[in-house]
């Protein structure tokens, strides 16, 4: 691990709130049940929406569905993202230096980049594909590797508690 990173992460260990997380006996479990019903919202926002895209419901239309979903999967980061920083900041050394961790940040970052390929991609031409139609080939893999890496970035969260 980088020296800055090591430096960096031992400054948040030392942090008040680092410390109130850590000792507080509601602290933590409240932060963590926070953090698991923002990742429900936007991995089930995520699942329909790639479900979708994948031919189920197919009356739907792709778009009105993703103009529904996408404010619930952008509002539920503002859970998720706090509450992961927080219970992050309780022990940054022993994350940082966990491959469970290591892994779902990668994963993470699979995601974000397989969703923007999707958005600036073959979304762009979701009008031929909107209501009764198959979704191109490539939507319907990168939805199928959505849920793919969702359920990963899952496992691992959970795998966390016992590595």
């Amino acid at each position: 691990m980088p020296a800055w990173l090591q430096s960096w992460a031992g400054w948040l260990g030392a942090t008040p709130l680092a410390g109130a997380m850590r000792e507080g006996v509601w602290l933590y479990p409240v932060v963590e049940t926070v953090h698991i019903v923002g990742f429900a919202v936007l991995v089930g926002a995520v699942a329909l929406f790639d479900l979708r895209v994948l031919g189920f419901a197919r009356k739907l239309p792709v778009r009105s569905l993703g103009a529904h979903l996408l404010p619930w999967a952008v509002a539920s980061l503002v859970l998720i993202v706090p509450a992961g920083l927080l219970m992050f900041a309780t022990q940054p050394g022993d994350f940082l230096g966990n491959p469970t961790f290591q892994l779902k940040m990668a994963l993470l970052l699979a995601a974000g980049l397989n969703a923007a390929l999707f958005h600036v991609g073959v979304y762009r031409g979701v009008a031929g594909w909107e209501t009764g139609v198959r979704a191109p080939l490539l939507a319907q893999g990168q939805a199928l590797l959505s849920l793919l890496l969702w359920v990963a970035i899952i496992a691992c969260g959970r795998l966390l508690a016992y590595t």
